[in-house]
């Protein structure tokens, strides 16, 4: 696990943003798993600016998104699917028919978990998968289920980014880097995959109480 701790997110953002850059860069045909949430806004901001200057494409991409809600139109406002397209999709050379989401109305959701893992395979799985546990909602209930990603899928990807800002998730990547593996702490599986590249702010990854953890 390649732990690195920058001085705040748009550091982080533009780390980020250069590690697609070389993966896209050596494989245009990439295969990117991608989160939703306030943490990685600004790394799409970024791979936006690489790609209005000329230095990124991705027309050849697939992308695979990690989550979905259920019960709600994936056409509204607070769908995945708006906000993936809203901060990054709308902005980017990206082929509407190489975007995957699960379907959250589908009427069997195990068949539907099925199918997104299978459609993963068919693509020759995950090379990059951008973790970020860090969701919002807006003014409107949240709906009570949304459908995730499977843990095999996620750790069959070829790479791993988890990014974690803030003090809030101090406690959290304490017991990740740890190493003890529990149900408690999902991120603790990562200690089980070969190439896992978190970044972190200082607040994310102070070195107290981190162990291990050195800024």
């Amino acid at each position: 696990m390649d732990i690195k701790i920058f001085d705040n997110a748009e550091q982080i953002a533009c780390a980020a943003a250069q590690l697609y850059k070389d993966l896209i860069g050596n494989k245009p045909n990439a295969v990117l798993g991608l989160a939703t949430g306030a943490t990685p806004v600004p790394t799409y901001k970024k791979l936006i600016e690489l790609y209005n200057n000329g230095e990124i494409s991705f027309k050849d991409v697939t992308t695979f998104n990690l989550d979905e809600y259920c019960d709600l139109d994936k056409h509204d406002k607070n769908s995945y699917y708006t906000f993936m397209h809203e901060n990054l999709f709308n902005h980017v050379d990206v082929k509407e028919e190489n975007v995957n989401f699960l379907n959250g109305n589908a009427k069997d959701c195990d068949a539907e978990s099925k199918r997104y893992a299978e459609a993963i395979k068919a693509a020759g799985g995950i090379d990059l998968t951008i973790n970020s546990n860090q969701k919002y909602f807006g003014d409107v209930p949240m709906p009570r289920y949304a459908m995730t990603m499977g843990i095999g899928s996620i750790m069959r990807s070829k790479k791993i980014l988890l990014i974690a800002t803030g003090e809030s998730k101090a406690k959290a990547i304490k017991a990740m880097v740890s190493g003890e593996i529990t149900p408690q702490i999902p991120c603790s599986i990562l200690n089980e995959h070969n190439d896992v590249v978190v970044m972190l702010d200082k607040a994310a990854g102070k070195t107290d109480p981190l162990l291990g953890l050195k800024e």
